[in-house]
């Protein structure tokens, strides 16, 4: 199965759709002979909702917490009683026609719905692709990109161009200590990490590119 749709980019407006969404496990929750499932992509999340006794709609019973699923249905509006308004796609819902289970998650190390503050740094750093699913650090991601794309974008209107400064340089002491980098073809030599562009952007300038701009990363080895 092919994805066809981001869980919440549905509304609504997509009643009676036949869609395929892709993503994992968020919650599941039995009632009776109905199983509701949400699910969460890189957009949000949307419920789902296996009713049928079909051999892979039964599985749907054993799914756990960020499995990853592939799923078919039908884009349903829920009944006035059962909208959910804490979430954008609270008005909807996918009854599952087929699905396809792409992998079977062990036990989190921690909740991916949570802030973080359920466990420590050291463990988040250690499984950071999963710390990385949170809303909170989707939201970082997302912001940052947009600060960029709108640096980049006001410097380009502005006839600024963008460089690129080398990542491996000699050293050059400032206010810290350089990171350096043995080099593979002069044993005893060492590359050091840039702690300023500085030297390199006063090269462009002599070279007559006057209005440029980097988003650069600096290496500073500080107390």
């Amino acid at each position: 199965m092919n994805r066809s749709d981001y869980c919440a980019h549905l509304s609504a407006r997509d009643s009676g759709r036949k869609v395929t969404l892709c993503g994992w496990v968020k919650r599941r929750r039995d009632l009776g002979g109905l199983t509701f499932v949400d699910l969460r992509d890189s957009s949000g999340v949307i419920q789902l909702l296996f009713s049928g006794d079909a051999p892979d709609l039964t599985e749907g019973h054993t799914l756990n917490r960020e499995d990853v699923i592939c799923a078919s249905g039908e884009v349903r509006a829920r009944s006035e009683g059962n909208v959910n308004e804490e979430m954008p796609t609270g008005e909807i819902e996918v009854e599952v026609q087929a699905l396809e289970i792409l992998n079977r998650s062990l036990t989190p190390p921690f909740l991916v719905e949570g802030d973080g503050s359920d466990t420590t740094e050291e463990t988040r750093l250690r499984y950071r692709y999963v710390d990385l699913r949170r809303e909170r650090m989707q939201r970082n991601l997302r912001l940052r990109h947009h600060v960029f794309h709108g640096l980049r974008s006001f410097f380009t209107d502005n006839n600024f161009i963008e460089i690129e400064t080398p990542v491996l340089t000699k050293s050059t002491p400032e206010g810290a200590r350089d990171f350096l980098v043995p080099s593979r073809f002069s044993p005893g030599s060492f590359y050091a990490l840039p702690q300023s562009p500085q030297l390199f952007k006063q090269l462009f300038m002599i070279g007559g590119m006057d209005r440029y701009f980097q988003l650069v990363k600096c290496f500073r080895d500080e107390d």
